[in-house]
């Protein structure tokens, strides 16, 4: 999809397509299937938000910083591309203020913008779950019985076990990886 639109989603919007936005779009989709990923523990109680903030970790000079981008939930691709743009800019050049990094309710990391093959990333609490996304390399797959080489890109979701179990861990993670793998199935809330 991202090769078919790239252009064009370009020429409309004047934005490039990357591929952060559609991770983000894929979560927020299955945040919504799942809200418990969504939720968190508060004192004693379980809190679960009707909307998503996510936070989406940007590399800068002095470091690694996490702005959030708000309602994701009601953004399409070319918002949140727009969004994570101005949150760069504003990241990389030192001007992010305290309300641009408070309050996610998720958070996606992308290692693999230096080349990692896996990691586990670690929670950002009071947040019950984190996604890292990994480098993109070609592997041996097995596709109809025959094995072929294909980009592939591992991810690995952390989370708070004492909300999350496993069994809404792992349809939180098919969720992404069909969104990502075909978006259409989030236009027809598959």
């Amino acid at each position: 999809m991202r090769a078919t639109y790239k252009d064009a989603f370009q020429k409309k919007t004047g934005l490039k397509l990357g591929f952060m936005s559609a991770f983000v779009k894929a979560s927020a989709y299955a945040l919504q299937d799942q809200p418990v990923v969504n939720a968190v523990i508060d004192n004693t109680e379980i809190v679960y938000r009707d909307y998503i903030d996510i936070s989406v970790a940007v590399s800068t000079p002095k470091g690694l910083v996490v702005p959030v981008l708000r309602n994701v939930e009601t953004m399409n691709f070319a918002d949140i591309e727009k969004n994570i743009a101005e949150l760069g800019v504003k990241a990389r050049d030192g001007n992010l203020a305290i309300e641009d990094m408070d309050g996610g309710t998720f958070t996606i990391s992308n290692g693999g913008v230096f080349g990692s093959v896996f990691g586990t990333p670690i929670i950002n609490p009071p947040q019950s779950a984190i996604l890292g996304m990994h480098g993109i390399f070609d592997r041996p797959v097995a596709i109809d019985g025959t094995v072929k080489i294909r980009p592939m890109m591992y991810v690995a979701l952390t989370y708070d076990h004492r909300l999350i179990d496993g069994r809404e861990a792992v349809t939180f993670l098919r969720k992404i990886k069909s969104s990502v793998e075909d978006p259409r199935t989030v236009l027809l809330e598959l």
